[in-house]
């Protein structure tokens, strides 16, 4: 059975800058999900938690997962989101073998 990888992880930024964070991240979000390899990258603001964005990615491999963190657009982002603030970055990756429908 081949195993796929999933990624769960936060960014916590200023809540007063989230109008400025939105543009470099939707830039971001479409650049990856055009990226070979990305099966879904789903992001969303904390409804109850001000200046915090959750991450949830599935990639079909590590390779992949790899590819993604060294592709072209992940410097850019990162830049951006050091000038606008960003307090803390939290990602972990987790294999799964074998998914099933809940």
């Amino acid at each position: 059975m081949k195993e796929t990888v999933a990624v769960f992880g936060t960014l916590r930024f200023p809540p007063e800058s989230m109008d400025a964070v939105r543009p470099h991240l939707k830039t971001f979000v479409d650049a990856t999900r055009n990226q070979d390899g990305c099966i879904a990258y789903d992001v969303a603001e904390d409804l109850f938690d001000p200046g915090l964005i959750r991450f949830s990615e599935l990639w079909p491999d590590n390779d992949s997962l790899d590819a993604h963190l060294v592709a072209p657009h992940i410097a850019p982002w990162r830049e951006a989101a050091k000038q606008l603030g960003l307090m803390e970055r939290v990602f972990t990756a987790y294999g799964i073998q074998g998914a099933r429908s809940v």
